[in-house]
C-alpha cells in the first residue's frame, strides 16, 4: 500500500529502522517542501546510529528532494565526517549538489565535493550533475574531467567515468569529446555504453543504485 505523506511522516520515528527507512523513501518520492524540517530532524537523530546506514542514506536522498540551501551545511558536516559504510557518502554527494546550487547550473557544490578526500562523496556529486543534466561552464566542465581521468583505473572508483559520461551528452568542445572518445571504448561496458550515447547526444538510460 502506497504511504500517504503523513502516514510516511509518523514512520520516521517508529522504533525500526526499516520501517523509518520505508517512510523516508516515500518521502523522497514525494519531494514535499513541507515535510524538509520533519525530515532534517529525523536525519540528525538517525546518523548518531552507525548500524542504520541505509536509512541514513533514505534520509539524506528525502532531504535532497525536499530541503533546501539552509541544509547544506549539516550534510557537509555530516560528509566530513568517518563512516564505514560509505554508500552514505554517495546520498551526501548527490543532495549536496541538489540543494548547494545558487543558480540552476551552479558547479560550486559538485567541486566541493570533488575537492574533498571522502570515498564516494564526488560519485554522489557527478550522479546528481548527470541527472539534473547540468550544463557547467568549460572551466568546472575542465575539473570534472581532470578528477574523472584521474581516478579512470583507480579500483577503488571502478566506475566513477560513468557519471561525467552521462553527463557530458550536454556537454560540447574537444576536452569534452577527447574524454567521451577514450570511453567509448573502455572494457566497462556500462561506461562505454554511456560515452557512445553521449557523442551523439544522448543521456542514454541512467543506471543507479538505492
Amino acid at each position: 500500500m502506497t504511504l500517504a505523506r503523513d502516514e510516511a511522516l509518523a514512520l520516521l520515528t517508529d522504533p525500526l529502522s526499516a520501517r523509518r527507512r520505508r517512510g523516508a523513501k516515500r518521502l523522497r518520492a514525494l519531494a514535499d517542501s513541507t515535510t524538509a524540517a520533519q525530515v532534517r530532524t529525523a536525519l540528525e537523530r538517525e546518523v548518531l546510529d552507525k548500524r542504520t546506514w541505509e536509512t541514513q542514506y533514505q534520509l539524506i536522498m528525502a532531504l535532497g528532494m525536499t530541503g533546501d540551501r539552509g541544509d547544506v551545511e549539516l550534510l557537509k558536516t555530516v560528509a566530513l565526517q568517518p563512516r564505514s559504510a560509505t554508500m552514505v557518502n554517495a546520498a551526501l554527494g548527490d543532495a549536496v549538489v541538489r540543494l548547494g546550487r545558487a543558480v540552476d547550473d551552479d558547479p560550486t557544490p559538485a567541486l566541493w565535493c570533488l575537492q574533498q578526500d571522502v570515498e564516494l562523496l564526488a560519485d554522489g556529486a557527478l550522479r546528481a550533475v548527470a541527472m539534473l543534466r547540468l550544463n557547467f561552464p568549460d572551466t568546472a566542465i575542465a575539473d570534472v574531467l581532470d578528477y574523472a581521468e584521474a581516478h579512470f583505473h583507480d579500483l577503488n572508483h571502478k566506475y566513477l567515468p560513468y557519471w561525467p559520461a552521462v553527463a557530458a551528452a550536454g556537454w560540447s568542445g574537444p576536452r569534452v569529446h577527447a574524454f567521451l572518445s577514450r570511453c567509448s571504448q573502455d572494457n566497462r561496458q556500462i561506461i562505454a555504453d554511456a560515452a557512445k550515447d553521449a557523442l551523439n547526444g544522448r543521456y542514454g538510460n541512467y543506471v543507479s543504485v538505492l
